[in-house]
């Protein structure tokens, strides 16, 4: 995954309302990860990154949504 979004960056996004999808899946099988769509259905997936990480992950789902409502994320897509 080469571009990423940063926590930060996607904060304000999500405060300006420019966030149209949030997609949770599975990271090599083991870890959460988050990846938003800014743009309309053609537009690319964006993975969250942190300052530490290329891809900031979690390791139970309960501390991504806890993540998740802290940013002010509405809702996302869970992917199996």
């Amino acid at each position: 995954m080469r571009e990423a979004i940063h926590e930060d960056a996607l904060r304000a996004m999500i405060e300006q309302h420019v966030v149209r999808e949030a997609r949770v899946s599975k990271l090599d099988g083991e870890r959460w990860y988050v990846a938003v769509r800014l743009g309309g259905p053609a537009s690319r997936w964006l993975p969250v990154r942190s300052k530490r990480e290329a891809v900031r992950t979690w390791a139970s789902l309960d501390t991504l949504t806890r993540w998740a409502d802290g940013m002010g994320l509405r809702g996302y897509v869970l992917e199996l």
